[in-house]
């Protein structure tokens, strides 16, 4: 019998066929162990250590600081952040580890202006794909280092997107808004002044996050992948008028160079809500570059420095008075050269024999023994309780760090003399804001309106909430008493009565007072021989819009609160009223008789 042929398609033929197949597979497999378990065992551990997972940081849009029409003091543009994968950073061509970081470290440093030290470490470690070089970083100068270190070999760098803090208006607002500073430990910058800093929480928002699988350098495209969106934070409304907060800028700085002055301020206020529409410091700085600028310009002057306002507090004073009852606007007084009291001797800033004034004629002259006879009628400690109602002697509130109370003596330091003192402006010490707001509260029929610098309310870094919704009034004089104060300081700018006819603005009619003040030196406890010039006022005088202080800080010119401040509140104030279209009231002026 004839042997018998196997089919084709006999079982024992397919499972001989399958051994050899499973033969040659455990074969490659068996070869490929012995590469790389002992031909090449360094780079092949290179490369699995080029596996794993990133996770990577999704930064929040920073909210913008906005003046009261919506125009950018602060806002967030393009930017990128340089990340670094210390593994392929230190991997050859031929992928093999190498130590690559102190020479990618010195790269980074030069180009992108980082820490070498810092950098290093980043570079050196193992337990992350994923390190921060630099963040906020302009696009254009990021695109330029990725190709230097392609041209040089340099794996392991790439770009994210990541919004940089830009102040578009320059030095605009800057002594509030701030600026962020020197970043974390993750790269972020961090708030380091102003609003950036005191409003935070509100601005920053919450970054997100992105986890993804990597190998070889490249993303796995079905491999893990989870995403927590960021939170973008939430814009700043202030109060301040960008245009006028500039304007202001430029008219204090003329002014304290042609006074040859240290410093200056201006204030531009709302008299009727009391919100802050310029409120301008010199010398100041650039927020896109603070570093440039001396440490003590980086503040608010205006709020964080007290000083004593000299006789523009007056304007207090003879307000108190007339609200108590004791006097009028034509209370005839005489005044003698000079006025003994106590151990001391108080004289004019102007030589005189004794001469006839009204207390008219007192503000309008600045007479610093009229007002001290005038305020001979209050009984102890009411006129220490009209300028706590004032505002003085505590802070303003408006959110500002670093704000000064001022000092309004109390207890054992309330003597009669220090009452004299401070009855003309001396031995009692403001900051800008303040006393504006006390000015203000003439202006205002009576009424203090707490100062504002944002719009609706915010949520400060210390938890206090404030903003025009939550600004308090009260009444600390009746609208009478602010009447008839607001007629006696027409008369400082009428150019018969008063010392300040420059402060007048064409067409209007203008209250205010001048104030010129020793300064006081808080190393030798004492005045030191420089002063305070001052201005404050209103226009128009008869129905207020705005309140406006200007203050010059030792003029070297010789020059008083009426001819340094005076002109730069007229041009601030000639500027306000055309700005927002105030017409005059067309009434005339007050006529009050000045003497008798």
């Amino acid at each position: 019998m004839p042997p018998t042929r196997a089919r084709r398609g006999a079982p024992h033929v397919r499972l001989r066929v399958g051994f050899v197949l499973i033969a040659m597979v455990l074969s490659v497999f068996g070869a490929r162990l012995v590469q790389l378990q002992g031909i090449d065992p360094g780079s092949y551990a290179a490369m699995a250590a080029a596996e794993g997972v990133v996770d990577v940081t999704l930064p929040a849009v920073r909210g913008e600081i906005l003046d009261r029409n919506g125009e950018p003091l602060a806002e967030s543009a393009d930017g990128l952040m340089v990340i670094a994968d210390p593994a392929l950073v230190n991997t050859d061509e031929e992928g093999n580890p190498v130590d690559r970081a102190p020479e990618v470290a010195t790269f980074l440093a030069k180009k992108l202006d980082v820490d070498y030290f810092t950098v290093l470490e980043r570079l050196r470690r193992t337990d992350s794909r994923f390190a921060y070089v630099a963040r906020a970083v302009p696009a254009a100068r990021v695109s330029h280092v990725l190709e230097r270190a392609d041209e040089l070999g340099i794996d392991g760098l790439s770009a994210r997107r990541d919004p940089i803090r830009v102040y578009p208006a320059g030095d605009v607002a800057a002594n509030l808004v701030g600026f962020l500073g020197t970043p974390e430990e993750d790269g972020t910058p961090r708030p380091l002044a102003g609003f950036e800093r005191t409003f935070d929480d509100q601005l920053a928002g919450t970054d997100g996050s992105a986890s993804y699988s990597v190998a070889g350098g490249q993303r796995i495209p079905l491999g893990e992948h989870t995403v927590v969106d960021a939170v973008d934070g939430q814009d700043l409304t202030t109060t301040l008028d960008r245009q006028l907060q500039w304007y202001a800028q430029r008219v204090v700085r003329q002014t304290v160079q042609d006074a040859r002055g240290d410093s200056g301020l201006a204030v531009v206020m709302d008299s009727r809500t009391g919100e802050v529409l310029a409120l301008a410091d010199h010398p100041t700085f650039d927020a896109n570059a603070p570093l440039e600028s001396d440490e003590a310009d980086l503040g608010a002057r205006s709020l964080n420095d007290v000083y004593e306002p000299g006789s523009v507090g007056k304007v207090l004073t003879v307000a108190a008075l007339v609200d108590s009852g004791k006097v009028t606007a034509g209370t005839r007084l005489r005044v003698p050269g000079a006025l003994a009291r106590q151990d001391r001797v108080i004289r004019d800033w102007f030589p005189h024999d004794t001469i006839k004034l009204t207390l008219a004629g007192v503000i309008a002259k600045s007479s610093n023994i009229g007002t001290v006879l005038a305020a001979d009628e209050f009984e102890d400690g009411e006129f220490r309780r009209y300028l706590n109602a004032f505002g003085l002697g505590r802070t303003t509130g408006v959110g500002v760090r670093g704000e000064s109370a001022g000092i309004v003596p109390s207890g054992s330091l309330w003597t009669s003399q220090t009452q004299d003192r401070v009855a003309f402006g001396q031995s009692v010490s403001v900051n800008a804001l303040q006393m504006t707001a006390a000015v203000n509260t003439i202006a205002n029929g009576g009424v203090h309106v707490d100062p504002s610098l944002v719009k609706g309310e915010a949520t400060t870094d210390g938890g206090a909430v404030v903003g025009t919704d939550v600004a308090q009034t009260r009444q600390v004089v009746s609208e009478e008493a602010a009447r008839q104060t607001m007629e006696m300081m027409e008369r400082v700018v009428d150019p018969e009565a008063g010392v300040a006819p420059r402060a007048q603005v064409p067409g209007y009619r203008v209250a205010g007072k001048t104030g010129t003040a020793q300064r006081a030196n808080s190393e030798c406890g004492c005045y030191d021989g420089t002063f305070t010039v001052s201005f404050a006022g209103f226009a128009p005088a008869d129905d207020p819009r705005f309140t406006i202080y200007v203050v010059v800080q030792n003029p070297r010119n010789g020059g008083g609160g009426g001819s340094v401040a005076g002109p730069a509140f007229s041009q601030l104030m000639g500027y306000a009223l055309r700005r927002y279209a105030v017409p005059p009231t067309g009434t005339d002026p007050s006529s009050i008789p000045v003497d008798w």
